[in-house]
């Protein structure tokens, strides 16, 4: 309990100077198949000291720490404060195809950046030209923030990104803010992979989620790849049908 509630204390820490708090992570990053999708979570000082803040921080954790039944439940009361303005709250994805073009580190960006721009629109940020996904350098120091706000991003920073942010390795684990994202990211993808099962049927996507658990990958091996399926995730398991069982492989794809 006592590592939970210093979730509080570390974004606390971290809203020295600055008005605002916004934690950023994603969900579904090392799946086989379906989107990347992140979320970004805005907290001030005053939430943060609140009575639910209070009450609640110590109920907040990495979202895979988390059962299904509680990661739902906080979802419902996240929705609540978001219509209470105690926090804001956005999301957004990038799709197979996109994945597929950018790479996962290139859409995972775009779905960060999708999530952001829904809490902080582009008139918030003075822009000399419109950065597109690998901005240079020039590109992103055009963007000069007109709001009082920190930016914590879960895991290592990100080169080329187009708003300026804190790189907060297991961050998911260490800031309130950044755990509620997880949170978000992670029931918000979850359930575009039950719905997934209805019109891609056979592949047990409601139950790992697209990750690449045996029995996935078993199905995969079976049925072949469907069109919400990772291509360049799947080359090394479809590679290796002579050996489905390929521990390496599952453990890379298993998480999350």
């Amino acid at each position: 309990m006592a590592k939970r509630r210093q979730l509080r204390a570390f974004d606390l820490k971290h809203l020295e100077g600055v008005a605002e708090l916004i934690g950023v992570d994603e969900a579904g990053r090392g799946a086989l198949a379906g989107p990347v999708v992140a979320a970004a979570v805005l907290v001030t000082r005053d939430f943060l000291n609140s009575r639910w803040s209070e009450a609640n921080a110590r109920r907040i954790n990495d979202s895979k720490q988390l059962t299904p039944e509680v990661r739902e439940a906080l979802w419902m009361e996240f929705e609540d404060l978001v219509a209470q303005g105690k926090i804001h709250v956005n999301y957004g994805s990038a799709d197979v195809a996109e994945i597929d073009q950018f790479n996962i580190l290139g859409a995972t960006k775009l779905a960060m950046r999708r999530a952001l721009e829904g809490i902080y629109p582009p008139g918030a940020f003075q822009k000399v030209t419109e950065p597109d996904l690998f901005s240079t350098p020039e590109e992103v120091a055009g963007y000069k923030p007109q709001v009082s706000a920190r930016i914590l991003i879960d895991g290592l920073a990100l080169r080329y990104f187009p708003y300026p942010h804190t790189a907060i390795v297991n961050g998911d684990a260490r800031s309130l803010s950044i755990a509620m994202a997880s949170i978000v990211a992670k029931v918000v993808r979850d359930r575009l992979m039950i719905a997934m099962e209805n019109t891609h049927p056979g592949y047990g996507f409601a139950q790992h989620k697209g990750y690449g658990t045996e029995e996935h990958c078993e199905a995969v091996l079976r049925l072949g790849r469907c069109t919400q399926h990772r291509e360049m995730f799947l080359r090394k398991l479809l590679a290796k049908k002579t050996d489905p069982s390929q521990m390496d492989f599952l453990d890379d794809h298993q998480s999350g």
